[in-house]
Formats: C-alpha cells, sequence, structure tokens
C-alpha cells in the first residue's frame, strides 16, 4: 500500500523513492509506469505530455482513508481535477473540494454527488455561488463577512431551506513552504482572524440568520507542510474557539475541518509528511482538548490534495537543445513554465531523470530550461544529468500530478499538454493536448 511519510532514501540518480510505487527499470536504460513504458508514451502521445498513474491515485485514497476511518477526507480539486479524477475519487469513497463553479460544475457532470461537495473561495462570483445553490452544495466555507449576506440573500425565498455553512478561521499559526503557500496567519488574504475578533463576528451574524445553518469550523494553515507540530497547535485552537461559541452563543457546533497542505518529497532524501503520524496526533489532540472544553468531538475532515495525485504523475520533456557558457550546462526542453509554473512561482526544485536510453557519460550539473521568452523559465536548476545528454533525449519529471497542469497558462500560444492515464500495462488518453486550432476558436475579433 502506498504510504504518505518521510523519504529515508539517499539521493542519487537512479533513486525511484519519490516515483510511484509502479515505477519499473527497463532494459537499456528505460523506465516503466503503471505497466507502461514512459518512452512508448512520449512516442505515442508526443510530448510535452503528462503521465498519471491510476493505482497510485487510488493507493493514496486507500491510505488516507484507512488512517482516518471516522473522518471526512476531502479531495483538494485545486491539485488536478478531470472526469476521470472525478470518478477515481468517488469510487474511493472522498469527498470533494472545490474553489470554483468550473471545478463543482465539472464534477457534478461527471456524476459526483454534490451533497459530498465543499465549495472554497476568499471571492466567491455570483456564479460560484449560485451553482452551488443550484446544484445543492454539500457546505459552504464563508471566507469574509461580505459573503454572509450575499449567500443568504441567494438562498431561495420561502423554500424552508439553509444552505450549510463553515467558517474558515484564521488560528494564527505560521506554516508551509514557501511564504506565498502559507495560509494560517492574519499576514495574507484567507479567512477571518481570531486575534481581531472577525471571526467571532461572523460566527455572530450567521448564527442570526435562518437561511445558513453554521454546523463547523474550518481552517487551512498552509501547503507543502511535512511537520505534524502546527496541526496539533491548530486543533488546539480551533477548539478552543468551539468552547467559546458555545459558552457564548449556547451552540455545540458538529464539525471541524482541518484543511489540507500535506507535503510531499519531490527529490529523494527530502521530507514528506507522515500520514499515520498525522492522523494519530490530530485524533488524539482532538479528543484531549475536547475532553479538556467539556465539548463533543466533532467530526473530523481533511483535505488532501497534493498527497493524492502528486506522486502519482510524471512530466515527460523531449530536449531540443544543450547549451553550454562558460561552466553552466543548459538543457532546454520543449516545455516549461507554461506547463509547470511551480518553479518560477515557488522555487521548487524537482529530480529530472533521462530515460529511454543508457548512459555510460559521467553525470555533469545541468540547469534544465523551457521553452519560453522569460529568463525564469527553469523546471530543474542545478541537477545531475548524463554529460551526453543531447537534442532528441527524453527527459521524465516524477512528482508532477499536482499544481502543474492545473495551474498551467497559454504564454506564447504553446498550447497545454494531453494527460494520459496509466494502469496495468494500458494508457489512456484522458485530457487531450490543446492546439492552435484552439487558439483560433477563442479569438473571434477582427
Amino acid at each position: 500500500m502506498t504510504t504518505v511519510t518521510v523519504s529515508k532514501v539517499a539521493a542519487g540518480a537512479d533513486d525511484l523513492s519519490v516515483w510511484p510505487a509502479s515505477a519499473r527499470r527497463l532494459p537499456h536504460g528505460g523506465l516503466a509506469v503503471g505497466g507502461v513504458g514512459l518512452a512508448e508514451i512520449a512516442d505515442r502521445f508526443d510530448t510535452p505530455v503528462y503521465v498519471l498513474d491510476e493505482g497510485e491515485v487510488r493507493a493514496r485514497c486507500r491510505a488516507y482513508r484507512d488512517a482516518f476511518p471516522d473522518a471526512d477526507v476531502l479531495y483538494a480539486a485545486k491539485a488536478f481535477l478531470s472526469r476521470a479524477v472525478v470518478r477515481w475519487i468517488d469510487e474511493e469513497g472522498l469527498g470533494l473540494d472545490v474553489c470554483s463553479a468550473g471545478e463543482l460544475e465539472l464534477a457534478v457532470t461527471a456524476g459526483f454527488p454534490a451533497d459530498r461537495v465543499v465549495l472554497h473561495g476568499n471571492a466567491k462570483s455570483p456564479h460560484d455561488i449560485e451553482a452551488a445553490l443550484r446544484l445543492g452544495v454539500g457546505r459552504v466555507v464563508i471566507d469574509s463577512p461580505s459573503e454572509i449576506a450575499r449567500l443568504a440573500a441567494a438562498v431561495g425565498v420561502g423554500t424552508g431551506g439553509a444552505q450549510k455553512v463553515m467558517v474558515r478561521v484564521v488560528p494564527g499559526i505560521m506554516a508551509g513552504g514557501d511564504k506565498k503557500i502559507r495560509t494560517g496567519t492574519e499576514e495574507q488574504k484567507f479567512g477571518l482572524a481570531v486575534s481581531d475578533g472577525s471571526a467571532q463576528h461572523a460566527i455572530a451574524r450567521i448564527l442570526g440568520l435562518r437561511r445558513l445553518e453554521l454546523t463547523g469550523l474550518h481552517c487551512h494553515i498552509g501547503s507543502q507542510i511535512t511537520d505534524v507540530k502546527p496541526y496539533v497547535a491548530a486543533v488546539r485552537r480551533m477548539v478552543g474557539l468551539m468552547a467559546r461559541i458555545r459558552d457564548t452563543h449556547g451552540v455545540v457546533l458538529p464539525e471541524l475541518d482541518m484543511g489540507g497542505g500535506h507535503g510531499v518529497a519531490y527529490r529523494p532524501g527530502e521530507p514528506a509528511l507522515d500520514l499515520t503520524a498525522l492522523a494519530r496526533r490530530l485524533r488524539a489532540e482532538l479528543a484531549a482538548s475536547c475532553a479538556a472544553a467539556k465539548l463533543p468531538v466533532p467530526r473530523l475532515a481533511i483535505e488532501p490534495g497534493r498527497a493524492v495525485t502528486g506522486p502519482a504523475g510524471v512530466a515527460l520533456y523531449r530536449v531540443l537543445a544543450v547549451k553550454r557558457t562558460g561552466e553552466r550546462v543548459f538543457v532546454a526542453v520543449d516545455g516549461g513554465m507554461s506547463d509547470n509554473p511551480r518553479p518560477a512561482l515557488y522555487g521548487v526544485r524537482y529530480a529530472p531523470r533521462l530515460v529511454g536510453r543508457r548512459s555510460a557519460a559521467e553525470p555533469r550539473t545541468t540547469t534544465v530550461v523551457g521553452r519560453h521568452c522569460e529568463a525564469g523559465d527553469i523546471l530543474a536548476a542545478d541537477v545531475e544529468l548524463p554529460g551526453d545528454t543531447h537534442p532528441g533525449d527524453l527527459l521524465a519529471v516524477p512528482v508532477a500530478g499536482a499544481y502543474q497542469l492545473s495551474m498551467a497558462s497559454g504564454y506564447n500560444m504553446v498550447g497545454r499538454p494531453p494527460v494520459v492515464a496509466v494502469h496495468d500495462g494500458t494508457a489512456r488518453l484522458l485530457v487531450r493536448r490543446e492546439t492552435l486550432a484552439d487558439f483560433r476558436r477563442r479569438d473571434i475579433g477582427e
């Protein structure tokens, strides 16, 4: 079974510790994932191309269900969403966390039950709210004071029903990777702070509205978190707030959503969040804090995204050029920041690998760059690749299943890559390649 834990394997050119569990070495330097050779996928579907191991996704869903049998596990759709992923998530018994009407409607039209969906967003549009109410979304997470009146007004007059909501609370805890993905403190755009009374004021307003039903609290302290301690501290503070709500309003909230942000290893030797330890510590702290506050233990929810699909993905690129500038070696590939903006945004580092041929050349420190007109279009800086890497070679980048294609752009009108699923020796197209014809169809002006 796939585990989410700390990678203890030393970094090495032949290390497969951050690859899908199905990754297998083939003769002559090849590599297979899901029983399908990566070189075969590149030849069949061209490059760049994203490969998603269905078995790895499903195994990670099951690992979460096993670790949290009495909690709601909601897959964070922003990591990557497609109709096939919606089906896998549904069949494995997870709920869904969405951030827009687009994600919500794709999920529902693919057959996902809307009542197992939670809608997030710090600036929900009228279309987002309309879609949530029309489709019967399970929960709406309130993120700002202005959203309360807007949502209450949109709930149908005379229907006799009420929309279930949660309040996103800023617990004042700093955690996560880059500062741009730390969301647990007041210096960012998400949620309502406890320290200045914003969260308490919003909760009081919601409790006074018949069209909104407050079911619980929500918090998300950051992304790419590899330490359990910040989650434990956040649980303690959230339970403290739930106790104050009971004392002030006489209301015991039945739900607590602790968000996601569970970190994964992108390169061998890097830490990853230990899922077993997280589940054990969260349950223990929740029980202890509730006992101290004389509160019943609320229904727990968590929202993993990256930890489900990230390690299941592989990006394949073809080398277009090799340039030596002084002591530096640049290997340019046929993709870049249009299909993976994360290195430019957050300074993320990957471990690309030559696949499709065996090289006896000594490794050389190399910077893998994209094809776009930006000096910052760097996919992997200072990595070890064979010294004879040349145009036509195939490079594979593991841990590519989250926040890459979902954040892709149309920069330079290159077109976003396709997504190919592999499972039990079979490869099938999930999302087709974006073409020049797609760009032309959108451009309707003269």
